[in-house]
């Protein structure tokens, strides 16, 4: 496997067409840098740790935001069954 389908794929950008490295990686930092900022929010909002959420977003790009919205999800439905 190559860097650029290893980035592209771990990124996101590799499902959506075939980028050169460098283009890849710039677009990853910025793309990263807001999936970070969103994964804070979405943290934030489900009591979860901000800190962590915000590193694995900047990390892990969309893939980070998914899970964390599953996992506010899942907690949200939890507390909901409890409260009855």
């Amino acid at each position: 496997m190559s860097w650029e389908a290893f980035f592209g794929y771990l990124t996101g950008l590799g499902f959506v067409a075939d980028i050169e490295l460098a283009t890849l990686l710039r677009t990853a930092v910025v793309l990263n840098t807001c999936n970070a900022v969103a994964c804070r929010l979405i943290a934030h909002n489900n009591g979860l740790d901000k800190n962590r959420w915000t590193a694995l977003g900047f990390v892990f790009g969309f893939w980070a935001v998914a899970c964390v919205l599953l996992l506010g999800s899942v907690r949200s439905l939890g507390d909901d069954k409890g409260r009855r």
